[in-house]
């Protein structure tokens, strides 16, 4: 069978991948069953759907024909360099490195570091414009996750907190 669209069939493939891993993963707990859902059963579900999703993508790619060119290009490096640096720099500026002595600064100077760092990635890269962004996401986040769902997240600094 010939592939008929290379972007449907290596996004179903990783739809495919992904889902399954995920649902792998979930087994590892409790399932439980709908009435009474153990903390695998959503994981396990969602995983599920994933990959059969990935499965209808696949199948649509070698069945059904496209128009123009469909070939993938070369890959963007910039971006998923900075996108993933980005998600790096979330998690060590929220919560810290305390095995080697790292304090955390908080969702609010993590929300800004990530936007700019994410921002970074982009060929149209506007210090003004992200540092607006940055202020309006870190305002949302802290009146969502903070101040309406009350997480315990720390907002702030260390050095701020005390």
């Amino acid at each position: 069978m010939r592939i008929k669209s290379s972007k449907d069939f290596y996004s179903g493939l990783l739809f495919m991948v992904v889902g399954m891993g995920f649902a792998w993963g979930a087994t590892d707990y409790q399932i439980g069953v709908a009435s009474q859902m153990g903390p695998g059963y959503f994981p396990l579900m969602l995983g599920t759907l994933l990959a059969v999703v990935g499965l209808a993508v696949l199948f649509q790619s070698l069945a059904v024909e496209t128009e123009g060119s469909d070939l993938i290009g070369s890959i963007a490096w910039k971006p998923v360099c900075f996108i993933t640096l980005a998600n790096i720099a979330f998690g060590v500026l929220v919560g810290g490195l305390p095995s080697i002595g790292v304090p955390y600064m908080g969702l609010m100077t993590a929300i800004v570091a990530v936007t700019f760092i994410a921002s970074y990635g982009s060929d149209e890269f506007r210090v003004k414009e992200v540092f607006i962004l940055a202020i309006v996401l870190a305002a949302l986040n802290y009146t969502l996750f903070i101040w309406l769902l009350k997480l315990r997240l720390p907002a702030w600094p260390v050095f701020m907190s005390h």
